[in-house]
């Protein structure tokens, strides 16, 4: 069993899996929007060839803890991957998570440049693992 995490950004969507002992996030893909349906196909075929049996999904929620405008477009696209896939979906806080991404890549140096394709990708082992985390604490 593994879980997939997902980023879901405007253009992109960012995406880390677990390794089966459901220890370990492991950056795994970052792919460019195209349509809701393709989005949707696109995530059945990793579920399918990566034995996920869980997804979760980054909610950007604001500063105070409050569902903004970005929160409720990730929230319909996971009730629609919901009723796609038939898999549980979690939500889990990804506030912050794209400026930690930043800092990663600051601490090995990776220009801004360089480091742009990634942080959506980077952005979702970040989530993953802190729910990962959570769950072993849990």
């Amino acid at each position: 069993m593994r879980i997939l995490c997902l980023d879901v950004g405007d253009k992109n969507i960012g995406i880390a899996l677990s390794d089966p002992t459901l220890s370990i996030a492991q950056a795994f893909k970052l792919f460019k929007r195209n349509s809701y349906k393709k989005d949707l196909l696109e995530l059945k075929h990793i579920i399918e060839e990566n034995d996920v049996q869980k997804i979760v999904i980054g909610l950007p929620k604001d500063l105070n803890g409050g569902i903004g405008k970005r929160a409720e477009m990730v929230m319909e696209f996971a009730d629609g991957l919901k009723h796609f896939i038939n898999l549980p979906v979690e939500f889990w806080d990804e506030r912050f998570s794209s400026n930690e991404a930043h800092r990663v890549f600051e601490m090995a140096q990776v220009s801004h440049k360089k480091r742009k394709p990634f942080i959506d990708m980077i952005a979702s082992q970040l989530i993953l693992q802190g729910y990962l985390d959570a769950q072993k604490k849990g």
